[in-house]
């Protein structure tokens, strides 16, 4: 995934993830699609306290013997031992390191790409104007954005990770975010919304994102909740306007409730962001560490 040359995910000039693809005769190319496949990596991420560390330290030992014998993993992942450790002597296993790290969150962060007012797309903004085409045995193939239903036949119609937010990237996604909190502190901040000159440490980041989750089930100021879109009797009914469903996806611009609207599985998980966010802040979490989501105020 971090190799830069030949058949690697990471793509250096761009600053990003793509996926690759590997044709018969062994060659290999990058589709330059800026998709959620760009944003996964920096999901691997996990942040190892001190407390870990003592209660497993045959596990501990197995890591660093294992980078120890094979020091080039550490050209493409970050990983921390004694002398390297993070705030509260916290270590960290990720697939990004810090300087990646900066470049993926640019693109994320980026209203123009992947931000929405309603949290993360699954496909940046940037290809409703500059679709991707790829040209293979005569044919031609496209990806474009599409915020909400598959405009084609293509995948059997269902091209709906083309622009939609999808809840359990997005949280995904956040719980990363904090890891890098916990490691970092308040001494990584980032631009967000990029280009707006807003600095922000990564809990600040993560819980910008929850809020724009969590608005699109909240009355705006025209008294509209954003998931029920245009359907009148969903905004204004006293019967129906107070019974939120849980869609499977949003409409990646306006914020929408599409496909099945029983998707409580994943969907619900606006719930306990809102809870979280609710009830703790970038202080208490740092000190606390990883068990501050499970503590009750």
């Amino acid at each position: 995934m971090n190799r830069v040359g030949h058949g690697g995910m990471w793509d250096e000039e761009d600053g990003f993830y793509y996926d690759v693809l590997r044709l018969p005769d062994g060659s290999a190319t990058r589709l330059k699609v800026r998709s959620m496949v760009g944003l996964l990596p920096l999901c691997a991420t996990t942040v190892i306290e001190p407390w870990q560390r003592e209660r497993a330290p045959g596990a501990v030992e197995n890591l660093g013997e294992r980078l120890r014998r094979m020091p080039e993993l550490l050209r493409g992942i970050h990983a921390t031992g004694p002398g390297h450790f993070g705030y509260g002597e916290r270590g960290i296993a990720a697939l990004l390191n810090p300087e990646r790290l900066r470049r993926v969150l640019s693109r994320m962060l980026d209203e123009n790409e992947f931000l929405s007012p309603y949290g993360i797309r699954s496909l940046s903004r940037f290809h409703s104007e500059h679709p991707y085409v790829f040209r293979a045995g005569g044919e031609e193939y496209r990806v474009g954005y599409l915020p909400a239903e598959s405009d084609s036949g293509m995948f059997g119609g269902n091209s709906n990770w083309r622009g939609p937010v999808w809840f359990p990237v997005n949280a995904l996604l956040i719980r990363a975010l904090l890891q890098f909190y916990l490691y970092y502190g308040d001494s990584f901040r980032v631009e967000c919304p990029t280009g707006s000159g807003r600095q922000m440490n990564l809990f600040e980041v993560a819980k910008e994102i929850s809020e724009r989750l969590s608005r699109i089930f909240l009355r705006d100021s025209g008294g509209h909740r954003p998931v029920y879109g245009g359907a009148e009797k969903f905004q204004s009914d006293p019967h129906w306007r107070d019974h939120i469903l849980f869609y499977e996806y949003f409409h990646g611009d306006n914020g929408a409730g599409l496909g099945a609207s029983h998707q409580t599985g994943w969907t619900g998980l606006v719930a306990p962001l809102m809870q979280l966010f609710g009830r703790l802040d970038a202080r208490s979490a740092l000190e606390i560490g990883k068990l501050a989501a499970f503590r009750r105020s």
